[in-house]
């Protein structure tokens, strides 16, 4: 039986380049997704043995996504990809049980192994991704304070990207009023008064891309 896979990525053109490599390798692509939220329910609909997700993606980020997939469907393996090869990225990415991490440039080659690797439940990471962040893992180094939960984490992405609070409501499946308090909550525990600066820290974060 060939490993089933998913491909999560909000550039189409990306998920069929991607397709096309696996499947030219055996792998059985069982669909695509365009956003973090459509990798969900991808996944749980499906049970794919590995999934692989944008780091930078719409609506809810490749991590928040991965830790929701982990959490439902705990057979399933997660890659990310990601161009960021920042160190305290990766750890957190390994700390939440996320199996892979493939650096952008060097999917094509990287990509294929690291499907094979993490199914067979290990760990995969990009050469490209530094001696020194395994180090660093593997002797627990500091990662900087997230203050957040997932769910207003997942709230700060949207309110990032530009959605109005209806939007938000809608699409965390709040009242209009809950989504309202989100905000407010965020902002005070971020001590950040204003729409700009929560852009320009979900930046900082990783949540969103500039």
């Amino acid at each position: 039986m060939p490993l089933r896979v998913i491909l999560a990525d909000d550039h189409q053109i990306v998920r069929q380049g991607f397709r096309v490599l696996l499947e030219r390798e055996g792998f059985e692509v069982a669909g695509e997704a365009a956003n973090g939220q459509e990798a969900i329910r991808l996944a749980q609909a499906e049970g794919p043995d590995v999934a692989v997700l944008d780091l930078s993606m719409p609506q809810l980020n490749g991590p928040d996504a991965a830790r929701e997939i982990l959490r439902t469907c705990p057979r399933t393996r997660i890659i990310l990809l990601t161009v960021h090869t920042e160190d305290h990225q990766i750890i957190a990415a390994l700390r939440a049980g996320i199996q892979g991490y493939v650096v952008k440039t060097q999917a094509a080659e990287d990509l294929v192994q690291a499907i094979r690797v993490v199914a067979g439940g290990r760990v995969y990471l990009s050469p490209a991704v530094s001696r020194v962040v395994v180090d660093g893992y593997l002797a627990g180094s500091d990662l900087p304070h997230d203050p957040l939960p997932p769910r207003e984490r997942h709230a700060l992405q949207l309110l990032a990207e530009g959605n109005t609070t209806k939007e938000i409501a809608t699409l965390l499946g709040l009242t209009v009023k809950s989504a309202e308090s989100y905000r407010a909550r965020i902002m005070d525990k971020l001590q950040i008064h204003n729409t700009a600066g929560l852009v320009r820290y979900a930046i900082r974060r990783g949540i969103i891309e500039p």
